[in-house]
């Protein structure tokens, strides 16, 4: 049995043998007969077998398109939670209290630390921050603002009523060193039995709301400091905070002052944690540098930087936005002493400078005429602007026995320029000029500002969210604690003020404004020269603030800093 099974096994290998030697030997006769003697014919079909080619690589290009957009339809690119976003700014940090915050790099740490009672968002408008309500009586001279819940300080702590009124102590000892000063001066604070905080003003103020995001401090970190030793507190290098970010180191890069400050995400943050998890602050000392960093990618974006900057800065990788924001440059003039006390002289520096010489140095800036925007202000008619009498102007001027003039100004932006090109116009109307441009900061503000130790000051002075003059221009502020920088009093003027502030009919504050700006053009204690635009240079790869964004002030931009990301991942869409 086994032999018949292995003669049959052999006899079926030899069969199957058999069969591939045929069909080998068939397979080469078939090619050779269909393909290597047809060769010779190619050129016949070429046309045919392009046309076949083509449509084979049309259908796989095809596929490979719809496999990508099938993909890009239940796909996209956000921004991943974690990483860190770096933003250059300019000037010194000389402290992280917030309440001498005076250099943009110190103005950018106080916002990403601490918050207000109050603060714009990104609509532009006024809203709640810490405060959960805030409300005024009929007479909108007392005003009643309650806290959120469970507001804690990055410590852990929580935030108070008590810290409130602590603050604006500070605050009011400090004078005119503290830029709030202006919005708490003669107020009262008090908290109420219900636990409440109180403002008492001492006159009305239908726009208080507005004044309430001064940022607020810890009693429990500051509570054995006063207005005089705040500043040399271990508060200012290690502050406990209540914004988006708390402190976390500070580095000296060099001896120069140029510095580095590291912020971690707060946890303790009211509206919840931001995506990044932490934010750097370079404080550099020149645009020079900053333009250096932002080009080789050291840094992720920057405010610190002018719209003629974009030829050296902005590229493929580094995109550029501009944001108008609610501050103005002027040209003060001192109304207290010396040549400008001369209303006369006044106007014919008002009528004899070219100030639209003067806009074209300055780029995409905006025209500002007045002491009020047009976007705070719906007004039919504008009051008419005096025209140009270059001669009634030098003759105005010949006639005045002291002729020098001592012109001011600060040494970042388009100041300098501008202070040359003013300085050369008024000595060719007959002046002497005398120019100082100085370094900004807490020197400057107490030795020119507070002192007002110019005859003529060309000065960016933030306009706020809503019309307000009397800090700029009611003669209440024309002292060293005040910012009424040209000095003005006029009894008319400070009446017009106090009324629009106080009624709550918008018709009436209209009425009561346009009569000031006649007023004003009339008097000519300042002169408008342009709006500010917010420039700001970022990473392609990086999220920064919304572009439907309204800023009030520069750092305004950082309103919605938490939903800022620089991390990006690919997520599937949600169904």
């Amino acid at each position: 049995m086994k032999l018949f099974s292995k003669k049959r096994g052999q006899k079926a290998i030899k069969k199957f043998s058999r069969l591939s030697e045929d069909a080998v030997i068939s397979s080469e006769a078939h090619i050779k007969k269909n393909f290597f003697r047809r060769l010779s014919h190619i050129g016949d079909v070429r046309l045919f077998i392009l046309e076949w080619g083509l449509l084979v690589f049309a259908l796989f290009m095809l596929a490979l398109t719809q496999s990508f957009w099938f993909t890009d339809s239940y796909s996209v690119t956000s921004f991943a939670d974690g990483g860190t976003y770096t933003e250059a700014t300019l000037g010194k940090v000389n402290s992280l209290n917030p309440l001498f915050a005076t250099t943009n790099s110190e103005k950018t740490l106080s916002k990403l630390m601490f918050v207000g009672l109050t603060a714009s968002d990104s609509s532009g408008h006024i809203g709640n921050a810490l405060a959960k309500s805030v409300t005024s009586d009929d007479s909108a001279k007392v005003w009643t603002v309650a806290l959120k819940d469970d507001l804690k300080w990055s410590d852990g702590e929580p935030i108070t009523a008590e810290d409130v009124v602590f603050t604006a102590k500070l605050i009011s000892g400090l004078g005119q060193i503290s830029s709030y000063y202006s919005n708490l001066h003669n107020v009262e604070i008090k908290i109420n039995e219900e636990g409440n905080l109180v403002f008492e003003l001492p006159a009305v103020y239908s726009e208080f709301a507005s004044a309430l995001d001064f940022p607020i401090l810890p009693k429990h970190a500051l509570e054995n400091a006063d207005s005089m030793t705040l500043l040399e507190s271990s508060f200012s290098t290690n502050p406990i905070s209540s914004g988006p970010f708390s402190f976390n180191a500070q580095q000296a890069v060099g001896t120069s002052g140029e510095s580095i400050v590291y912020l971690a995400a707060n946890h303790n943050y009211y509206k919840g944690s931001p995506k990044i998890n932490s934010f750097v602050v370079h404080a550099y000392l020149t645009a020079e540098d900053i333009k250096a960093a932002i080009n080789s990618g050291f840094v992720s974006a920057t405010a610190e930087l002018l719209p003629t900057d974009a030829e050296e800065v902005a590229s493929r990788v580094v995109y550029e936005k501009q944001t108008a924001i609610n501050s103005g440059v002027y040209l003060f003039m001192n109304t207290k002493s010396g040549i400008f006390k001369n209303r006369d002289v006044r106007k014919a520096v008002q009528t004899g400078l070219d100030i639209s010489e003067v806009r074209t140095l300055i780029g995409d800036e905006l025209p500002l005429d007045y002491p009020i925007l047009k976007s705070q202000l719906e007004l039919e008619n504008w009051p008419a602007l005096p025209g140009r009498d270059i001669e009634a102007a030098k003759a105005t001027i010949s006639n005045q026995e002291k002729k020098t003039v001592r012109l001011v100004t600060i040494s970042s932006g388009y100041f300098p320029t501008i202070l040359e090109d003013v300085a050369q116009q008024l000595e060719s109307l007959g002046f002497e000029v005398i120019r100082a441009v100085e370094e900004p900061g807490q020197d400057f503000l107490v030795n020119t500002i507070a002192n007002r130790n110019y005859d003529m000051l060309i000065y960016e002075i933030e306009l706020g969210a809503n019309p307000d003059l009397l800090v700029y221009y009611h003669s209440s502020q024309a002292s060293q604690n005040g910012l009424n920088l040209s000095n003005y009093n006029n009894s008319v003027a400070d009446d017009l003020i106090i009324s629009a502030r106080e009624t709550t009919d918008e018709n009436v504050k209209k009425q009561k404004y346009e009569a000031f700006l006649n007023r004003w053009l009339e008097d000519a204690p300042a002169i408008g020269i342009y709006q500010v635009n917010l420039s700001y240079y970022f990473d392609k790869n990086v999220r920064p603030f919304s572009e439907d964004a309204s800023l009030v002030v520069a750092t305004d931009r950082f309103a919605d800093v938490r939903f800022w990301g620089v991390e990006k991942v690919i997520r599937n869409r949600t169904p």
